[in-house]
């Protein structure tokens, strides 16, 4: 058994937090709570702007907005198969659907929207939300783990391939076919994540020591990150930065990691014969002889960065942004904060907190605290169910109710939802008179 940390090891979760995600280029958060959802923007370090408080159904376990534009989807855990897709400037209802079963998860980008269930993926244009695929009797994923290339070029999407070990099934959800199959871990996954341009995927297992980067579409292993070595941890993100030289990685812990893709040259290693260089290239030698698992742990590279949270056991997720010119480090957790750390691009280390922000009660004055972290102490709580970013927490009961699902030839066709320039490259302007016409399913 994998030996993790339930929420309940650390700080109290702040009552109404339920969920939390970062848009498709981490310029804004998006929060679900008990009352509704409330989505901010994340472009500079000092301010936090709440630019819209929805309040149409309450109780949101999932709320995914499309980059900067006025779509958001909505999922409530009072009616936990139906998804509600929002003009929230408008403040009206483009359409919802129903599915079979409780939406675990939803992934979008300018060209699919990608509903996950327990068994089965459904696929939609999200121009006119026509249903294009149905993926029935995939392998049982409880935790609705899946990862949406946000380059609709390729729309490359990831899932697990498998219930009982680390497989990844990469699909093209533009031509709707099969890609590759990744066996990626022993262990079933934990996290998914591709880089901004879909040519690398990030994987976690269950056990979260090691961070495995494959390249796409060919599924070529490229990196391995060991996160650590003393004890299995629960991974809930994963996320790569807009120019593919970092990946960070959250966890149930107080650390987060973040790792350097970068190639190790042998020509600059003998251009260099230092004590290190010689070291390492007796320990190169020295791991051909040594058992499989051995060798493989002397060449998974170590974090580049780290980040020491004030707190242990609690969701969280993290992404890394460049705002107002320098790279940062974001981490939104359910004790009702985003984080905002700086981070060295070029020496690492530990990265130092440079500003904390309030996530509920938008009203009330700005919390601006910048005082230094303490870690906390390691407690010895029992496992916890492993979980995804942005997925609903289990603590309410699904809905009894019983809605209808799709056939593989439904969904709305009534013309485009969304109109072309909120699928352009670069800034979105917005044109609220003409954007998002009503759609009645």
């Amino acid at each position: 058994m994998d030996s993790q940390v339930e929420a309940d090891g650390g700080p109290e979760m702040l009552p109404g937090f339920i969920c939390a995600s970062f848009n498709q280029d981490t310029t804004s958060l998006s929060v679900g709570t008990k009352t509704g959802y409330r989505l901010f923007s994340v472009t500079a370090v000092d301010k936090l702007d709440c630019i819209h408080e929805g309040v149409e159904c309450p109780d949101v376990c999932i709320v995914e907005r499309l980059f900067s534009s006025s779509l958001v989807v909505v999922v409530s855990q009072s009616v936990p198969r139906r998804m509600n897709v929002y003009h929230f400037k408008k403040g009206t209802e483009i359409c919802n659907y129903s599915y079979t079963n409780n939406i675990l998860s939803v992934r979008l980008n300018r060209q699919r929207l990608v509903v996950c269930l327990e068994e089965s993926i459904y696929i939609h244009n999200i121009k006119d939300m026509k249903l294009l695929k149905t993926l029935l009797n995939t392998p049982t994923n409880p935790s609705g783990l899946c990862a949406l290339s946000v380059n609709h070029g390729n729309s490359f999407l990831a899932y697990p391939g498998s219930a009982t070990i680390g497989e990844i099934t990469v699909y093209d959800a533009n031509n709707l076919s099969t890609v590759t199959l990744i066996q990626a871990h022993a262990s079933p996954l934990a996290a998914l994540t591709f880089n901004a341009s879909g040519t690398k995927l990030a994987s976690a297992s269950e056990k979260g020591t090691v961070i495995r980067v494959f390249g796409i579409p060919e599924g070529l292993r490229l990196f391995e990150f060991r996160r650590g070595m003393k004890r299995y941890v629960s991974i809930s993100s994963l996320s790569f930065s807009a120019d593919t030289q970092f990946l960070c990685a959250s966890s149930n812990t107080e650390t987060v990691h973040i790792f350097k893709l970068e190639q190790h040259s042998p020509s600059q290693e003998d251009a260099s014969p230092t004590w290190s260089a010689y070291v390492g290239k007796m320990f190169t030698a020295a791991s051909t002889y040594l058992p499989a698992q051995v060798s493989d742990m002397m060449h998974q590279d170590r974090a580049f960065a780290t980040v020491r949270l004030n707190m242990f056991g609690l969701k969280n997720i993290c992404a890394l942004a460049t705002i107002q010119k320098l790279p940062r480090l974001l981490v939104a957790s359910s004790d009702g904060y985003l984080y905002i750390y700086n981070v060295d691009p070029q020496d690492g280390g530990e990265c130092m907190l440079v500003q904390k922000h309030r996530l509920f009660d938008g009203n009330e004055e700005q919390a601006e605290e910048k005082d230094e972290e303490t870690p906390a102490e390691v407690s010895n709580q029992p496992a916890g169910q492993s979980y995804a970013a942005t997925v609903a927490l289990t603590s309410s009961p699904p809905s009894s109710t019983t809605l209808l699902g799709y056939s593989e030839d439904g969904g709305a066709q009534k013309g485009d939802v969304i109109p072309e320039h909120e699928f352009a490259e670069g800034p979105v302007c917005l044109d609220d008179e003409n954007e998002f016409p009503p759609v009645s399913n």
